[in-house]
């Protein structure tokens, strides 16, 4: 609460703290707005009884803060993420509609007035990943604090694996690899320990905050925490089209887990993918700032070229996304922004379009050629080595607009090393991978398996997978 007097009179401004707790499969039961010729976040349509209701949450409410992050400065998208991303458990300090209008008008901070809610010196809790030391271990225990069922301290070996993950001396044990321990016994917690292989993910905090927060009757959530040596984290890349585009195919692919993803593959050497960083076999979590998971293919691909030449995307790897799924954390949380290559092409947009220049030694070096289907196929025949693996295109036809020549020898499919592999097995390659075809061909003179090679028609009009893949 601040008193603020002035010469007319005394008023108070009152912030108050309301902790939402979703159902399963439930909403918070509130909108967040935006309104015309009205300044902040605004809180409406408050659903009577539903969880925002119970929490003291009223209709017309402005927010100040979500999680502890202070965020009336901050723009609508990303305050709806931060309460998107914050999971089942939310933290919201908001003031009255009245009061905030009031504080503007008389020019009070409102950052400060939320400073000052908190108590001083309060710290924010560390989510820390550590991974087992070969001699000493993780370096950690914890010791239940006397007289208070589910609190733990914790103890550390000096410069042990916890102490360098960020763990400090008397913090306080709040969730471990995903569970609350407020609800278990020591022994529960010592089982769990044991379980823990080589890695564990613990969140922690100094017994004075810890005890603030307490006090204000605030829950301690990972989506509050500072990240400590955590692993495999998402990453945002920034990228400026090239005179080719970006450089990079992105595709919906099946995961063993059973789960689709949009993955990012086949990043061209010197591209703008490449200088961003971008890593094959990435999946990708937003583009600009926009979660996909709920997207379709074609809604992402349009809103990657509505960019038009420039365009972020957070991808994190496939380990990664496991990684976060098993601790119950969305992976956007603790987003980092991706290293910039510092390699750039040597090679402009016009000495790409020109034919690849022949080695001494009869051979040229591989070349990319992208192509798309059209009402005829691809546009080129394959052929066949015979009594051996190996397959080279026997007719080029309208593929030589995309670089192909007769006589090249195929050495990848869509990403896929195909040198070894018979022609049957790279024809279903080819149609395996719908509308738009990469392959990595070379051309070689005077190769003996050519003196006698058998042609084969690859049909390329056959019923395509459920997979989709867009070249940008």
């Amino acid at each position: 609460m601040v008193t603020t007097e002035d010469t007319d009179s005394v008023w108070t401004l009152s912030p108050r703290l309301c902790v939402l707790k979703q159902e399963e499969g439930g909403s918070y039961g509130f909108h967040l707005r935006v309104e015309r010729g009205l300044q902040g976040h605004i809180i409406r349509n408050v659903v009577s009884g539903g969880v925002a209701g119970r929490s003291g949450l009223q209709d017309g409410d402005k927010l100040l803060e979500v999680n502890n992050c202070y965020v009336d400065d901050v723009s609508h998208p990303e305050v709806a993420r931060k309460i998107t991303l914050s999971g089942q458990q939310l933290c919201l300090l908001v003031l009255d509609g009245e009061q905030y209008e009031q504080a503007l008008s008389r020019g009070h901070d409102l950052r400060s007035l939320s400073i000052a809610h908190k108590a001083e010196g309060c710290k924010p809790p560390r989510l820390c990943h550590i991974t087992r030391d070969p001699a000493s271990g993780l370096g950690i225990t914890f010791t239940p604090v006397e007289g208070e069922k589910g609190r733990f301290s914790v103890n550390l070996f000096p410069r042990g694996a916890a102490e360098q993950a960020g763990v400090c001396k008397g913090d306080q044990l709040v969730w471990m690899n995903g569970a609350t321990v407020s609800d278990l016994t020591h022994s529960a917690l010592s089982r769990m320990m044991k379980k823990c292989g080589e890695h564990i993910t613990i969140l922690v905090i100094d017994s004075e905050s810890q005890k603030n927060y307490m006090r204000q009757r605030m829950p301690i959530l990972p989506s509050m925490a500072v990240p400590h040596n955590l692993p495999n984290r998402a990453r945002k890349l920034h990228l400026v089209s090239g005179a080719d585009g970006y450089g990079f195919l992105l595709r919906l692919e099946k995961k063993p887990t059973g789960r689709t993803f949009h993955v990012l593959r086949q990043i061209q050497s010197g591209s703008a993918a490449e200088r961003a960083g971008m890593q094959d076999g990435e999946l990708l979590l937003e583009v600009n700032g926009e979660p996909v998971e709920t997207l379709t293919h074609g809604e992402i691909v349009d809103r990657v070229r509505l960019s038009r030449h420039q365009v972020s995307l957070t991808t994190i790897t496939f380990k990664g996304m496991d990684f976060y799924t098993q601790l119950g954390l969305s992976p956007l949380l603790f987003c980092e922004d991706g290293v910039v290559r510092e390699k750039e092409s040597s090679v402009s947009a016009a000495a790409a379009e020109q034919p690849a220049q022949k080695e001494v030694d009869g051979s040229c070096k591989p070349r990319h050629c992208t192509l798309q289907k059209g009402p005829s196929g691809f546009g080129f025949h394959l052929g066949c080595f015979p009594q051996g693996p190996g397959t080279f295109v026997a007719f080029g036809g309208s593929g030589q607009s995309a670089g192909l020549f007769e006589g090249d020898v195929v050495m990848e499919v869509n990403g896929q090393n195909v040198e070894e592999k018979y022609l049957e097995d790279v024809i279903k390659l080819v149609e395996e991978g719908g509308h738009l075809l990469f392959l990595l061909v070379r051309e070689v003179m005077g190769d003996n398996k050519f003196k006698q090679t058998e042609t084969h028609v690859s049909d390329t009009e056959q019923e395509e997978d459920n997979y989709e893949i867009s070249y940008l």
